[in-house]
């Protein structure tokens, strides 16, 4: 199985995985593949073989690496929830700046030691605050869900930007006023609630909303610390 190779004690060259990152930088997620990794090493694929059973894996080894740019403090039970924004924001930052790895890591679970280590910090953080086991445990999966989902569909914007040859604040000032327009002339008897709050509705940029769905998940997770058990929110 996938994971059971990520942790074994097999050799991987470093040389290995920052030809996949040098790949995947060039040519996207699409573009990586044993042949073009050992194009890169100057290489044949069956070489490739002997250290990486396959592509899969070399995805998994990529989101490790980068992990290693995440840091995670000692927990301090009286900041938990400070401590967990200060991560997501790391974590947030990696996966914008290596936006195909955002799109990988949706369906990676962590099992290299990197990632690991980002995994066991955040729960020791989370515990400490009095988070219950469980939720603590779904509030990490759906945390890294968001993240990533948020950064990926960042990248997927920023190609659209570089499409129309624009630079991004002239390209989302654009779009906010085409949207704008169209909203307000949308049939009132049909969408009223939209027409009525078109300007809420496109306010703020990507790093706000960001931070605003960081609150939501955080303020949710702490109502299951206010309840003292394990069986759901306070009520």
């Amino acid at each position: 199985m996938t994971f059971v190779r990520a942790v074994s004690g097999r050799h991987r060259p470093p040389a290995v995985v920052d030809a996949a990152l040098a790949v995947l930088s060039r040519e996207g997620l699409g573009g990586l593949s044993m042949r073009r990794v050992a194009q890169e090493l100057s290489t044949g694929p069956a070489s490739l073989y002997a250290h990486v059973s396959g592509r899969e894996e070399l995805l998994e080894l990529l989101v490790d690496r980068v992990s290693t740019d995440i840091t995670v403090p000692e927990p301090d039970p009286g900041r938990w929830t400070q401590q967990v924004r200060e991560v997501a924001r790391q974590a947030y930052r990696v996966y914008a700046a290596h936006t195909d790895l955002a799109l990988a890591s949706l369906a990676t679970i962590p099992t290299g030691p990197n990632a690991l280590r980002v995994t066991d910090g955040l729960l020791a953080v989370l515990r400490s605050g009095g988070v219950p086991a469980q939720q603590a445990a779904w509030f990490l999966d759906r945390l890294f869900l968001y993240i990533a989902g948020d950064a990926y569909e960042g990248a997927l914007y920023a190609e659209k930007v570089r499409a129309a040859g624009q630079d991004q604040p002239t390209w989302w000032a654009r779009m906010r006023e085409q949207l704008s327009t169209y909203y307000r002339n949308l049939p009132a008897g049909r969408y009223p609630h939209v027409r009525e709050h078109v300007d809420v509705l496109l306010a703020g940029d990507g790093d706000t909303r960001f931070e605003f769905g960081l609150d939501l998940l955080i303020q949710g997770l702490a109502t299951h610390v206010a309840a003292g058990s394990e069986g759901g929110p306070a009520g």
